[in-house]
């Protein structure tokens, strides 16, 4: 069974506060914090206003590609639930964890079945270990089936290009499953009517 929804890369209030007043809203929404290639990259000072809400049981996500001290201290008073970092290696990651006493998501980008096997070296250390393609915010795909050796108990999730239709053939699959690019329109742009899509047929999986 699916464990859980992200929903990713949003940069507006308004697209922000029809999630968070969905019926039926996602367990996490992500936020682009430092990764200035992606079309999805919010500003520092809108950042800021955008997460001045009330969240209520969402939890807010800062994805993060090999943050700098400067970056973290900066955001550490932001309204964020976890960290997913990038590029991040284990020592790091706990440095990172301890500093700002935040929930860490490992954000590993798979290729090939070494990638994959690059979660033990995690296990003490982040709260859920999410696969990833290699493309970044460029929503490229990678072959799932490299996920059958992740066991069972491991709190993951899953991204890298995945369309709303194929929620359905993640049903029986224990995986938080993480959106972005398939809830665009042609600019680019969160589209809501995707995303209403989405949350209406992942409450029914």
């Amino acid at each position: 069974m699916v464990k859980g929804l992200k929903i990713c890369g949003i940069t507006d209030p308004k697209t922000l506060n029809y999630i968070l007043n969905h019926p039926n809203p996602p367990g996490f929404i992500g936020f682009i914090t430092n990764y200035r290639k992606s079309k999805r990259f919010v500003r520092y000072e809108k950042l800021k206003e955008l997460l001045n809400v009330d969240k209520k049981d969402i939890k807010f996500t800062s994805v993060l590609v090999d943050p700098t001290d400067e970056i973290l201290d900066k955001i550490k008073n932001l309204n964020f639930d976890y960290y997913q970092l990038y590029d991040v290696d284990p020592e790091r990651t706990k440095e990172i964890k301890v500093r700002y006493g935040i929930k860490i998501i490992t954000a590993l980008t798979v290729s090939e079945e070494d990638d994959v096997i690059k979660y033990k070296n995690y296990l003490e250390i982040s709260d859920i270990i999410l696969f990833d393609s290699k493309g970044y915010h460029k929503s490229e795909s990678f072959d799932h089936k490299l996920l059958d050796i992740v066991p069972n108990e491991l709190n993951k999730m899953i991204a890298g290009n995945i369309q709303i239709d194929d929620i359905s053939n993640f049903k029986n699959k224990d995986f938080i499953i993480d959106l972005s690019g398939s809830l665009e329109d042609a600019n680019g742009k969160k589209d809501i009517k995707k995303i209403d899509k989405l949350l209406n047929l992942f409450v029914k999986i």
